[in-house]
């Protein structure tokens, strides 16, 4: 059955953890104060009053590992991101409709680790924000609204974006303008869903206007390889005169390690690029990128401007990352770091028959849990293993249609200390998984 994925290791009626008289108490006064909307990670949920690099704290100090958190892209409260906004909000924090030195140079600094002919961004603040102006200016530019997205995908929460997102879904189908194919399996398989939806879309009177993917496909369960799969597929949308929208929210900035992009690592080339969460280390900020050809025809109907979106402070946390990336050298990290988790997970799908799959780049990897050799997804084990690190204070997320790929996305300071400590803790659960076994904590960094 498919997941939502709000429901993905969610917090809910059905918890079987003994909560303490305090935690059980914050629960219900936060039910009270966000009513349906509020959701909460773990069986047992988590409350914490500190972060550090890869490491975040509760109120008595216990150090829980993060292996899940790709927001602070550069690690918890990095004293470089913290300096710089607190340095600018102490002088200044206005809309950008004022020049303002810092905006344009992070706006250069951008630009210039795109394909050249993407010379133009508009600054949002959040992923949502920059994919709902993405189908926009896809919209404006080919003149349909038909849209293509992959099974399990997600692309934000805005209501334009929600319905290209059907991980969102909680009944109902997709609108009459998307057409949902499976996550990839092989690059020709890929490929000729797209030109099948293309068709699709033609044959009920919609004209075809973009394919937006997130190119780890991270949501759909983390399929990234081989580089170079999605050339195929973006060549079937440039044949069909619609655009490609490169979702780089989960896989920019240096996530995949190899290149800062998602995109670039299968050397496709982009119309529009979206970008979001890890741009400011947890401080909002997010972009949309294109060609100038694109925008001016959208700005030439209706404009864009965005009160927030690529304030002084915003600019000032998104040139602290970028210099972080260069400076502390996370992008060959991720490699490192990710080369290294990645295999020790393999290791373990040599001895524990539940792991069908190992996946991912970088330090942005899925593993896949199954129930046989006919590989039928294992969502209650994957969601009993998640909750089961979180008692050794360790933490991940879940992916996937069904909920049953174990998603490892830390911080891109992860180090190999931290990966063989995840390492060792999944073989551990994995291991005891059809018995109870007793809570043991991460070792204090």
């Amino acid at each position: 059955m498919t997941k939502p994925i709000l429901e993905l290791n969610a917090f809910g009626a059905g918890s079987t953890a003994v909560l303490g008289d305090a935690l059980a108490a914050a629960i219900a006064r936060r039910t009270r104060l966000f009513g349906a909307a509020s959701v909460l990670f773990y069986d047992e949920p988590l409350e914490f009053v500190h972060g550090e690099g890869c490491w975040l704290y509760d109120a008595a100090g216990t150090a829980y590992l993060d292996a899940y958190n790709n927001v602070p892209s550069v690690g918890h409260c990095h004293p470089r991101v913290v300096d710089a906004v607190t340095r600018q909000l102490s002088r200044l924090n206005v809309h950008n409709r004022y020049l303002h030195p810092g905006i344009m140079e992070y706006a250069e600094r951008l630009l210039a680790s795109m394909p050249p002919d993407l010379s133009n961004i508009a600054f949002t603040c959040t992923g949502s924000e920059s994919n709902d102006l993405a189908l926009r200016l896809a919209s404006s530019f080919s003149g349909g609204d038909g849209v293509i997205v992959t099974a399990a995908a997600y692309h934000g929460n805005t209501s334009r974006v929600t319905e290209v997102s059907p991980s969102s879904y909680k009944r109902g189908m997709p609108p009459p303008h998307v057409r949902v194919i499976p996550a990839p399996d092989s690059s020709a398989a890929f490929a000729a869903d797209v030109a099948a939806a293309i068709a699709d879309l033609a044959d009920h009177g919609v004209k075809f206007s973009a394919l937006i993917v997130d190119s780890i496909f991270s949501s759909d369960g983390v399929f990234a390889d081989p580089p170079g799969f999605l050339r195929a597929a973006v060549d079937v949308v440039h044949r069909a005169r619609g655009l490609f929208i490169a979702d780089e929210v989960q896989p920019g900035f240096g996530r995949t390690g190899t290149a800062l992009w998602g995109f670039q690592r299968h050397g496709v080339h982009p119309d529009i690029v979206t970008l979001g969460k890890p741009m400011g280390n947890g401080y909002p900020i997010g972009a949309a990128i294109t060609r100038p050809q694109i925008l001016d025809g959208f700005c030439r109907k209706v404009g864009y401007f965005n009160t927030f979106g690529g304030s002084p402070v915003a600019a000032a946390a998104g040139l602290a990352v970028l210099d972080v990336l260069r400076e502390d050298g996370l992008l060959e990290n991720a490699v490192t770091v990710g080369g290294r988790l990645k295999e020790g997970l393999a290791a373990l799908s040599r001895r524990h028959a539940v792991i069908g799959d190992v996946r991912g780049a970088g330090l942005y990897l899925g593993v896949e849990l199954v129930e046989n050799d006919a590989g039928t997804p294992a969502a209650q084990l994957a969601t009993a293993v998640i909750n089961d690190l979180r008692k050794r204070r360790i933490l991940i997320g879940a992916a996937g249609r069904f909920g049953n790929v174990l998603k490892l996305r830390p911080p891109l300071c992860f180090s190999a200390a931290n990966a063989d400590l995840v390492i060792a803790a999944l073989d551990e659960v994995l291991t005891h998984a059809s018995r109870p076994t007793p809570a043991s904590r991460a070792p204090r960094p």
